[in-house]
Protein backbone atom coordinates (compact mmCIF):
# COMPACT_ATOMS: atom_id res chain seq x y z
CA UNK A 1 0.00 0.00 0.00
CA UNK A 2 1.33 3.50 -0.78
CA UNK A 3 2.38 5.62 2.21
CA UNK A 4 -0.45 7.52 3.84
CA UNK A 5 -0.41 11.25 3.26
CA UNK A 6 -0.17 13.26 6.46
CA UNK A 7 -1.79 16.61 6.96
CA UNK A 8 0.64 18.83 8.88
CA UNK A 9 -0.38 22.48 9.22
CA UNK A 10 1.87 25.10 7.69
CA UNK A 11 2.51 28.13 9.87
CA UNK A 12 2.17 31.49 8.20
CA UNK A 13 3.89 34.68 9.25
CA UNK A 14 1.36 37.05 10.82
CA UNK A 15 3.27 39.93 9.27
CA UNK A 16 2.74 38.66 5.74
CA UNK A 17 0.76 41.27 3.82
CA UNK A 18 -2.58 40.57 2.15
CA UNK A 19 -1.02 41.47 -1.19
CA UNK A 20 1.72 38.85 -0.81
CA UNK A 21 -0.80 36.28 0.33
CA UNK A 22 -2.99 36.91 -2.73
CA UNK A 23 0.01 36.72 -5.07
CA UNK A 24 1.32 33.42 -3.69
CA UNK A 25 -1.89 31.66 -2.81
CA UNK A 26 -4.74 32.66 -5.14
CA UNK A 27 -6.56 29.38 -4.66
CA UNK A 28 -6.15 29.02 -0.89
CA UNK A 29 -9.02 31.28 0.17
CA UNK A 30 -10.96 28.33 1.60
CA UNK A 31 -8.21 27.57 4.10
CA UNK A 32 -7.84 29.46 7.37
CA UNK A 33 -4.17 30.21 7.86
CA UNK A 34 -2.82 29.29 11.28
CA UNK A 35 -1.31 32.20 13.22
CA UNK A 36 0.45 32.30 16.59
CA UNK A 37 -0.67 34.78 19.22
CA UNK A 38 1.98 37.31 20.26
CA UNK A 39 5.02 35.55 18.81
CA UNK A 40 8.42 36.30 20.25
CA UNK A 41 11.15 37.90 18.15
CA UNK A 42 12.92 34.58 17.80
CA UNK A 43 9.70 32.89 16.72
CA UNK A 44 9.05 35.66 14.20
CA UNK A 45 12.51 35.14 12.72
CA UNK A 46 11.90 31.36 12.41
CA UNK A 47 8.53 32.00 10.79
CA UNK A 48 10.06 34.42 8.30
CA UNK A 49 12.62 31.78 7.31
CA UNK A 50 9.89 29.12 7.05
CA UNK A 51 7.75 31.42 4.91
CA UNK A 52 10.63 32.10 2.57
CA UNK A 53 11.12 28.36 2.15
CA UNK A 54 7.40 27.62 1.85
CA UNK A 55 6.87 30.24 -0.85
CA UNK A 56 9.34 28.36 -3.04
CA UNK A 57 7.40 25.08 -2.80
CA UNK A 58 4.99 24.54 -5.73
CA UNK A 59 1.33 24.66 -4.69
CA UNK A 60 0.81 21.04 -5.76
CA UNK A 61 3.50 19.90 -3.28
CA UNK A 62 2.34 21.92 -0.30
CA UNK A 63 0.46 20.42 2.63
CA UNK A 64 -2.51 22.21 4.21
CA UNK A 65 -4.56 21.46 7.31
CA UNK A 66 -7.74 19.54 6.59
CA UNK A 67 -10.89 21.63 6.89
CA UNK A 68 -13.94 19.49 7.54
CA UNK A 69 -17.22 20.49 5.88
CA UNK A 70 -19.62 19.75 8.74
CA UNK A 71 -22.70 20.15 6.58
CA UNK A 72 -21.53 17.24 4.43
CA UNK A 73 -20.71 15.20 7.53
CA UNK A 74 -24.27 15.72 8.77
CA UNK A 75 -25.80 14.81 5.40
CA UNK A 76 -23.73 11.65 4.99
CA UNK A 77 -24.45 10.64 8.58
CA UNK A 78 -28.18 10.89 7.90
CA UNK A 79 -27.80 9.01 4.61
CA UNK A 80 -25.96 6.08 6.21
CA UNK A 81 -28.36 5.82 9.14
CA UNK A 82 -31.27 5.89 6.70
CA UNK A 83 -29.59 3.25 4.53
CA UNK A 84 -29.29 0.99 7.58
CA UNK A 85 -33.05 1.36 8.08
CA UNK A 86 -33.65 0.55 4.40
CA UNK A 87 -31.38 -2.49 4.60
CA UNK A 88 -33.22 -3.71 7.71
CA UNK A 89 -36.57 -3.36 5.93
CA UNK A 90 -35.19 -5.44 3.04
CA UNK A 91 -33.74 -8.32 5.05
CA UNK A 92 -36.83 -8.53 7.28
CA UNK A 93 -39.15 -8.92 4.28
CA UNK A 94 -41.00 -5.63 4.68
CA UNK A 95 -40.27 -4.47 1.10
CA UNK A 96 -42.85 -5.39 -1.53
CA UNK A 97 -41.49 -7.29 -4.55
CA UNK A 98 -42.59 -4.47 -6.90
CA UNK A 99 -40.77 -1.99 -4.67
CA UNK A 100 -37.63 -4.16 -4.77
CA UNK A 101 -37.73 -4.20 -8.58
CA UNK A 102 -38.35 -0.46 -8.64
CA UNK A 103 -35.31 0.11 -6.40
CA UNK A 104 -33.17 -2.23 -8.54
CA UNK A 105 -34.20 -0.29 -11.66
CA UNK A 106 -33.06 3.00 -10.12
CA UNK A 107 -29.88 1.31 -8.92
CA UNK A 108 -28.90 0.28 -12.45
CA UNK A 109 -30.01 3.56 -13.99
CA UNK A 110 -27.95 5.62 -11.55
CA UNK A 111 -24.96 3.30 -11.95
CA UNK A 112 -24.98 3.54 -15.74
CA UNK A 113 -25.41 7.31 -15.49
CA UNK A 114 -22.01 7.42 -13.81
CA UNK A 115 -20.15 4.64 -15.66
CA UNK A 116 -21.46 4.93 -19.24
CA UNK A 117 -22.38 8.59 -18.93
CA UNK A 118 -20.18 10.78 -16.76
CA UNK A 119 -17.17 8.51 -16.90
CA UNK A 120 -16.76 6.92 -20.30
CA UNK A 121 -18.75 9.39 -22.39
CA UNK A 122 -18.42 12.90 -20.93
CA UNK A 123 -15.13 12.64 -19.01
CA UNK A 124 -13.10 10.50 -21.44
CA UNK A 125 -14.94 10.95 -24.75
CA UNK A 126 -14.28 7.26 -25.42
CA UNK A 127 -17.33 7.08 -27.69
CA UNK A 128 -19.93 9.36 -29.22
CA UNK A 129 -23.65 9.37 -28.50
CA UNK A 130 -26.71 10.61 -30.32
CA UNK A 131 -29.17 12.93 -28.62
CA UNK A 132 -31.59 10.25 -27.31
CA UNK A 133 -28.74 8.45 -25.54
CA UNK A 134 -27.27 11.69 -24.21
CA UNK A 135 -30.64 12.61 -22.73
CA UNK A 136 -31.00 9.16 -21.21
CA UNK A 137 -27.51 9.23 -19.69
CA UNK A 138 -28.07 12.74 -18.31
CA UNK A 139 -31.27 11.54 -16.63
CA UNK A 140 -29.50 8.48 -15.20
CA UNK A 141 -26.60 10.61 -13.93
CA UNK A 142 -29.03 13.00 -12.23
CA UNK A 143 -30.57 10.07 -10.35
CA UNK A 144 -27.11 9.15 -9.02
CA UNK A 145 -26.63 12.51 -7.23
CA UNK A 146 -22.84 12.68 -7.54
CA UNK A 147 -22.65 16.36 -8.51
CA UNK A 148 -23.52 17.69 -11.95
CA UNK A 149 -22.10 16.16 -15.12
CA UNK A 150 -19.91 19.23 -15.57
CA UNK A 151 -18.42 19.14 -12.07
CA UNK A 152 -18.01 15.35 -11.99
CA UNK A 153 -16.23 15.31 -15.35
CA UNK A 154 -13.97 18.24 -14.49
CA UNK A 155 -12.85 16.60 -11.25
CA UNK A 156 -12.31 13.31 -13.05
CA UNK A 157 -10.18 14.85 -15.78
CA UNK A 158 -8.06 16.50 -13.09
CA UNK A 159 -7.81 13.12 -11.33
CA UNK A 160 -6.32 11.52 -14.46
CA UNK A 161 -3.90 14.34 -15.24
CA UNK A 162 -2.59 14.62 -11.67
CA UNK A 163 -3.22 11.17 -10.15
CA UNK A 164 -1.97 10.62 -6.60
CA UNK A 165 -0.81 14.20 -6.13
CA UNK A 166 -2.36 16.99 -4.09
CA UNK A 167 -4.13 18.12 -7.26
CA UNK A 168 -6.00 14.80 -7.39
CA UNK A 169 -9.41 15.36 -5.74
CA UNK A 170 -9.32 11.87 -4.16
CA UNK A 171 -5.58 11.25 -3.85
CA UNK A 172 -5.21 7.61 -2.76
CA UNK A 173 -1.84 8.35 -1.13
CA UNK A 174 -3.78 10.09 1.62
CA UNK A 175 -5.24 6.74 2.63
CA UNK A 176 -8.24 4.53 1.92
CA UNK A 177 -10.82 6.60 3.80
CA UNK A 178 -9.83 9.88 2.17
CA UNK A 179 -9.89 8.36 -1.33
CA UNK A 180 -13.18 6.59 -0.60
CA UNK A 181 -15.27 9.39 0.91
CA UNK A 182 -13.13 11.65 3.07
CA UNK A 183 -12.47 13.94 0.12
CA UNK A 184 -16.19 14.75 0.08
CA UNK A 185 -16.17 15.64 3.78
CA UNK A 186 -13.40 18.25 3.55
CA UNK A 187 -12.52 21.25 1.47
CA UNK A 188 -10.49 20.69 -1.67
CA UNK A 189 -6.76 21.21 -1.62
CA UNK A 190 -6.01 24.54 -3.36
CA UNK A 191 -4.08 22.66 -6.08
CA UNK A 192 -7.27 20.82 -7.07
CA UNK A 193 -8.96 24.13 -7.76
CA UNK A 194 -5.93 25.60 -9.52
CA UNK A 195 -5.46 22.62 -11.82
CA UNK A 196 -9.20 22.20 -12.33
CA UNK A 197 -9.40 25.75 -13.66
CA UNK A 198 -6.86 24.82 -16.33
CA UNK A 199 -8.58 21.67 -17.60
CA UNK A 200 -10.25 22.02 -20.99
CA UNK A 201 -14.03 21.80 -20.51
CA UNK A 202 -15.04 23.53 -23.73
CA UNK A 203 -16.64 20.37 -25.13
CA UNK A 204 -18.98 20.01 -22.16
CA UNK A 205 -19.70 23.72 -22.02
CA UNK A 206 -20.84 23.51 -25.64
CA UNK A 207 -23.21 20.65 -24.74
CA UNK A 208 -26.66 22.12 -24.10
CA UNK A 209 -27.82 19.05 -22.18
CA UNK A 210 -24.86 19.29 -19.78
CA UNK A 211 -25.32 23.00 -19.19
CA UNK A 212 -29.10 22.67 -18.71
CA UNK A 213 -28.53 20.00 -16.08
CA UNK A 214 -25.89 22.15 -14.38
CA UNK A 215 -28.24 25.15 -14.25
CA UNK A 216 -31.22 23.25 -12.82
CA UNK A 217 -29.32 20.53 -11.00
CA UNK A 218 -30.93 20.91 -7.57
CA UNK A 219 -34.48 20.88 -8.93
CA UNK A 220 -33.77 17.89 -11.19
CA UNK A 221 -32.18 15.92 -8.33
CA UNK A 222 -35.10 16.53 -5.99
CA UNK A 223 -37.52 15.34 -8.67
CA UNK A 224 -35.73 12.33 -10.15
CA UNK A 225 -33.71 11.03 -7.19
CA UNK A 226 -36.11 11.62 -4.29
CA UNK A 227 -39.69 12.54 -5.24
CA UNK A 228 -40.43 10.14 -8.13
CA UNK A 229 -38.66 7.06 -6.65
CA UNK A 230 -40.55 7.50 -3.37
CA UNK A 231 -43.95 8.57 -4.74
CA UNK A 232 -44.49 5.92 -7.44
CA UNK A 233 -44.50 2.86 -5.11
CA UNK A 234 -46.93 4.65 -2.76
CA UNK A 235 -49.33 5.85 -5.46
CA UNK A 236 -49.21 2.90 -7.87
CA UNK A 237 -49.09 -0.29 -5.80
CA UNK A 238 -49.73 0.87 -2.26
CA UNK A 239 -46.29 0.66 -0.68
CA UNK A 240 -45.86 2.62 2.56
CA UNK A 241 -44.00 5.90 2.22
CA UNK A 242 -41.69 4.80 5.05
CA UNK A 243 -40.49 1.77 3.05
CA UNK A 244 -40.34 3.65 -0.26
CA UNK A 245 -38.25 6.45 1.25
CA UNK A 246 -35.77 4.37 3.24
CA UNK A 247 -35.33 1.50 0.75
CA UNK A 248 -35.77 2.89 -2.77
CA UNK A 249 -34.25 6.30 -2.11
CA UNK A 250 -31.80 6.12 0.80
CA UNK A 251 -30.61 2.50 0.70
CA UNK A 252 -30.23 2.44 -3.08
CA UNK A 253 -28.52 5.84 -3.10
CA UNK A 254 -26.02 4.86 -0.40
CA UNK A 255 -25.13 1.50 -1.98
CA UNK A 256 -24.42 2.93 -5.44
CA UNK A 257 -22.29 5.66 -3.87
CA UNK A 258 -20.05 3.14 -2.12
CA UNK A 259 -19.66 0.95 -5.20
CA UNK A 260 -18.60 4.04 -7.14
CA UNK A 261 -16.23 5.20 -4.40
CA UNK A 262 -14.49 1.82 -4.38
CA UNK A 263 -13.06 2.71 -7.80
CA UNK A 264 -11.27 5.68 -6.22
CA UNK A 265 -10.11 3.78 -3.14
CA UNK A 266 -9.79 -0.02 -3.44
CA UNK A 267 -8.99 0.01 -7.17
CA UNK A 268 -6.19 2.51 -6.50
CA UNK A 269 -4.65 0.48 -3.70
CA UNK A 270 -5.09 -3.27 -4.12
CA UNK A 271 -4.64 -5.54 -7.10
CA UNK A 272 -2.28 -6.44 -9.93
CA UNK A 273 -0.72 -3.91 -12.27
CA UNK A 274 -0.22 -5.88 -15.50
CA UNK A 275 -0.11 -2.85 -17.81
CA UNK A 276 1.87 -0.31 -15.79
CA UNK A 277 3.56 -1.25 -12.53
CA UNK A 278 4.61 2.35 -11.92
CA UNK A 279 1.14 3.66 -11.12
CA UNK A 280 -1.28 3.12 -8.23
CA UNK A 281 -4.44 2.03 -10.12
CA UNK A 282 -4.87 -1.76 -10.12
CA UNK A 283 -6.92 -4.54 -11.64
CA UNK A 284 -9.57 -5.35 -9.01
CA UNK A 285 -12.18 -7.91 -10.04
CA UNK A 286 -14.37 -7.34 -6.99
CA UNK A 287 -14.66 -3.64 -7.78
CA UNK A 288 -15.27 -4.47 -11.46
CA UNK A 289 -18.29 -6.60 -10.54
CA UNK A 290 -19.71 -4.15 -8.01
CA UNK A 291 -19.08 -1.02 -10.09
CA UNK A 292 -20.38 -2.35 -13.43
CA UNK A 293 -16.96 -2.85 -15.02
CA UNK A 294 -14.96 0.03 -13.56
CA UNK A 295 -12.50 -2.08 -11.57
CA UNK A 296 -10.01 -2.82 -14.37
CA UNK A 297 -8.27 0.33 -13.31
CA UNK A 298 -4.65 -0.30 -14.22
CA UNK A 299 -5.69 -0.74 -17.84
CA UNK A 300 -8.00 2.26 -17.66
CA UNK A 301 -5.33 4.66 -16.40
CA UNK A 302 -2.93 3.32 -19.03
CA UNK A 303 -5.44 3.71 -21.89
CA UNK A 304 -8.14 6.12 -20.61
CA UNK A 305 -9.73 6.59 -24.04
CA UNK A 306 -10.73 2.91 -24.47
CA UNK A 307 -14.53 2.70 -24.19
CA UNK A 308 -14.31 -0.71 -22.45
CA UNK A 309 -12.03 0.63 -19.67
CA UNK A 310 -10.55 -2.88 -19.86
CA UNK A 311 -8.55 -5.03 -22.24
CA UNK A 312 -11.16 -7.78 -22.30
CA UNK A 313 -14.83 -7.08 -22.85
CA UNK A 314 -16.36 -9.88 -20.78
CA UNK A 315 -19.87 -8.69 -20.06
CA UNK A 316 -20.15 -10.56 -16.75
CA UNK A 317 -17.39 -8.33 -15.38
CA UNK A 318 -18.22 -5.23 -17.42
CA UNK A 319 -21.93 -4.48 -17.55
CA UNK A 320 -21.26 -0.96 -18.81
CA UNK A 321 -19.48 -2.25 -21.92
CA UNK A 322 -22.50 -4.48 -22.62
CA UNK A 323 -24.76 -1.43 -22.36
CA UNK A 324 -22.61 0.68 -24.71
CA UNK A 325 -22.37 -2.18 -27.22
CA UNK A 326 -26.15 -2.53 -27.12
CA UNK A 327 -26.54 1.21 -27.75
CA UNK A 328 -24.12 0.87 -30.68
CA UNK A 329 -26.24 -1.91 -32.18
CA UNK A 330 -29.35 0.30 -32.22
CA UNK A 331 -27.32 3.22 -33.60
CA UNK A 332 -27.35 5.49 -30.54
CA UNK A 333 -23.62 5.06 -29.76
CA UNK A 334 -20.87 5.24 -32.36
CA UNK A 335 -17.13 5.94 -32.84
CA UNK A 336 -16.18 3.57 -30.01
CA UNK A 337 -12.44 3.94 -29.33
CA UNK A 338 -10.36 0.91 -28.38
CA UNK A 339 -6.68 -0.05 -28.26
CA UNK A 340 -5.39 -2.79 -30.63
CA UNK A 341 -4.17 -5.97 -28.98
CA UNK A 342 -0.59 -5.69 -30.27
CA UNK A 343 -0.28 -2.24 -28.66
CA UNK A 344 -1.58 -3.61 -25.37
CA UNK A 345 0.92 -6.49 -25.48
CA UNK A 346 3.79 -4.16 -26.21
CA UNK A 347 2.83 -2.02 -23.23
CA UNK A 348 2.52 -5.12 -21.02
CA UNK A 349 6.05 -6.18 -21.99
CA UNK A 350 7.53 -2.74 -21.31
CA UNK A 351 5.89 -1.60 -18.10
CA UNK A 352 3.75 -4.45 -16.71
CA UNK A 353 4.39 -6.18 -13.38
CA UNK A 354 4.34 -9.67 -14.93
CA UNK A 355 0.86 -10.61 -13.70
CA UNK A 356 -0.65 -10.40 -17.21
CA UNK A 357 0.83 -13.80 -18.13
CA UNK A 358 -0.53 -15.33 -14.91
CA UNK A 359 -4.11 -14.42 -15.79
CA UNK A 360 -5.74 -17.60 -17.14
CA UNK A 361 -7.26 -15.55 -19.95
CA UNK A 362 -3.74 -14.86 -21.26
CA UNK A 363 -1.91 -18.15 -20.66
CA UNK A 364 -1.76 -19.04 -24.35
CA UNK A 365 -0.44 -15.58 -25.28
CA UNK A 366 2.59 -15.40 -22.99
CA UNK A 367 5.11 -16.16 -25.74
CA UNK A 368 3.53 -13.56 -27.99
CA UNK A 369 4.13 -10.87 -25.39
CA UNK A 370 7.82 -11.81 -25.22
CA UNK A 371 8.11 -11.71 -28.99
CA UNK A 372 6.40 -8.33 -29.23
CA UNK A 373 8.28 -6.65 -26.42
CA UNK A 374 9.83 -4.15 -28.80
CA UNK A 375 6.84 -3.52 -31.02
CA UNK A 376 5.71 0.10 -31.29
CA UNK A 377 8.34 1.41 -28.92
CA UNK A 378 7.49 4.89 -30.12
CA UNK A 379 4.23 4.81 -28.15
CA UNK A 380 4.79 7.15 -25.22
CA UNK A 381 4.65 5.83 -21.65
CA UNK A 382 2.55 8.30 -19.70
CA UNK A 383 3.78 7.49 -16.23
CA UNK A 384 1.37 8.46 -13.49
CA UNK A 385 -0.70 11.35 -14.60
CA UNK A 386 -1.36 11.69 -18.29
CA UNK A 387 -4.06 12.64 -20.78
CA UNK A 388 -7.60 12.52 -19.43
CA UNK A 389 -8.88 10.87 -22.59
CA UNK A 390 -9.71 11.33 -26.24
CA UNK A 391 -9.41 14.97 -27.26
CA UNK A 392 -6.89 15.97 -24.60
CA UNK A 393 -4.16 18.05 -26.20
CA UNK A 394 -1.56 16.03 -24.27
CA UNK A 395 -2.49 12.66 -25.75
CA UNK A 396 0.50 11.47 -27.82
CA UNK A 397 -0.04 11.57 -31.57
CA UNK A 398 1.22 7.97 -31.82
CA UNK A 399 -1.59 6.80 -29.53
CA UNK A 400 -4.16 8.59 -31.65
CA UNK A 401 -2.83 6.94 -34.81
CA UNK A 402 -2.99 3.38 -33.47
CA UNK A 403 -6.39 3.64 -31.78
CA UNK A 404 -9.15 1.66 -33.47
CA UNK A 405 -12.56 3.29 -33.87
CA UNK A 406 -15.52 0.92 -34.03
CA UNK A 407 -19.05 1.52 -35.29
CA UNK A 408 -18.09 4.53 -37.34
CA UNK A 409 -20.87 6.59 -38.81
CA UNK A 410 -20.68 6.91 -42.60
CA UNK A 411 -19.13 10.15 -43.74
CA UNK A 412 -21.41 12.90 -45.04
CA UNK A 413 -20.14 12.22 -48.56
CA UNK A 414 -20.97 8.52 -48.22
CA UNK A 415 -24.41 9.34 -46.82
CA UNK A 416 -25.10 11.66 -49.76
CA UNK A 417 -23.94 8.95 -52.20
CA UNK A 418 -26.19 6.40 -50.51
CA UNK A 419 -29.12 8.80 -50.61
CA UNK A 420 -28.54 9.46 -54.31
CA UNK A 421 -28.32 5.73 -55.05
CA UNK A 422 -31.54 5.14 -53.13
CA UNK A 423 -33.28 7.97 -54.99
CA UNK A 424 -32.09 6.60 -58.35
CA UNK A 425 -33.33 3.14 -57.41
CA UNK A 426 -36.75 4.53 -56.52
CA UNK A 427 -36.94 6.48 -59.77
CA UNK A 428 -35.87 3.43 -61.83
CA UNK A 429 -38.41 1.23 -60.09
CA UNK A 430 -41.14 3.80 -60.55
CA UNK A 431 -40.41 4.23 -64.28
CA UNK A 432 -40.35 0.47 -64.86
CA UNK A 433 -43.72 0.07 -63.17
CA UNK A 434 -45.27 2.71 -65.39
CA UNK A 435 -43.62 1.70 -68.66
CA UNK A 436 -45.86 -0.15 -71.19
CA UNK A 437 -45.39 -3.92 -71.43
CA UNK A 438 -44.39 -5.01 -74.94
CA UNK A 439 -44.76 -8.52 -76.24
Amino acid sequence: MPPTHTNCPISVNPAQTQQQHQQNHDDESDYKLIQRNQPSKSTQQIDENNDATTSQIPLIDRVFPVQIVWRNVALFTYLHLSALVGGYLLITGQVMFNTFLWGALFYFMSGLGITAGCHRYWSHKSYKAKTPLRLLLALFQTIAVQNSIHEWSRDHRVHHKYSETNADPHNAKRGFFFAHMGWLLSRKHPAVKAKGAGVDMSDLEADKIVMFQKKYYLQLVLLFCFIIPSAVPVLVWGESFFVAWFFVTQFRFCVILHWTWLVNSAAHLWGDRPYDKNINPSENKMVAVLAMGEGWHNYHHTFPWDYKTAELGFYQYNLTTAFIDMMAKIGWAYDLKTVPKNIVKARVARTGDGSWANDHYHHHETSEVTEESHVNEEVVDHGHGGPWGWGDKDIPEEDVKVTEILNKLPSEEQLNMNNNNTQNLIEDTSSSLHSPITS
